[in-house]
């Protein structure tokens, strides 16, 4: 093949990869796994993303939600109390989660969890999200990490009557050998594709970070259970 011959057929060739991936992206915001495979899917929300019109996201297939509540030993997520409100008025079960960061000891993170979150009997297991994004810069040792882990985990487990629910990343989980040490059902973050980490089957599964839905204003994170 000549040179100028070659340069076309290279130039075609990333027009068709660019079209592809073009398309991809367009496609991402309402992509989601079929419900005839996984009918429970949900969202995770925070304050990030602003006022929510609960009541028009299960006519979307939101059948959960988990909402942020705490980060830290003293951070209270803003939207906390009105989202937990208006997703029960909305009917959609709901758990709350916590961001555990890795400079602060598990008992002043579980007393600003418990302080936040009402115990009721109709809500899903509470959630722990462990992963780099956004954490601070000091980390200890992996047993010092789940020293501090099992304090948090006593804390809540003891006050909300049911084991926590552990929402992982795999360059957290492996370095820090959560799965494998702490026994509680996980929630595995892995876009697009089905998690090939965890030392046992996952509970909940992100499957995406790009849905979009009428009632939020920007993307949300996307979630499915194991049926």
């Amino acid at each position: 093949m000549t040179r100028g011959r070659w340069l076309v057929a290279a130039g075609a060739l990333l027009a068709i990869l660019a079209g592809g991936a073009l398309l991809l992206w367009q496609m991402a915001p309402n992509w989601h796994p079929p419900e005839t495979d996984y009918p429970r899917q949900g969202i995770d929300v925070s304050h990030h993303q602003g006022p929510i019109d609960w009541p028009r996201l299960p006519a979307q297939g939101v059948h959960f939600a988990y909402i942020k509540a705490t980060e830290g030993g003293d951070h209270r997520d803003t939207r906390f109390a009105e989202n937990w409100r208006a997703a029960r008025a909305a009917g959609i079960p709901r758990g709350a989660y916590h961001f555990f960061t890795l400079c602060r000891p598990g008992a002043d993170q579980a007393a600003n969890f418990i302080a936040v979150v009402p115990a009721e009997p109709d809500a899903l297991p509470p959630a722990v999200d462990l992963e780099y994004m956004g954490n601070c810069d000091g980390r200890p040792g992996v047993d010092g990490f789940h020293r501090e882990l099992a304090v948090f985990l006593a804390a809540v487990e003891a006050r909300y009557g049911q084991p926590a629910l552990l929402y992982l990343t795999e360059e957290f989980d492996a370095a820090f050998q959560v799965s494998a040490r702490v026994d509680r059902p996980l929630w595995l973050r892995s876009l697009a594709f089905e998690p090939r980490f965890g030392a046992r089957p996952w509970t909940y599964w992100q499957v995406s970070n790009m849905r979009r839905l009428d009632g939020i204003a920007g993307p949300v994170d996307w979630n499915v259970a194991r049926p």
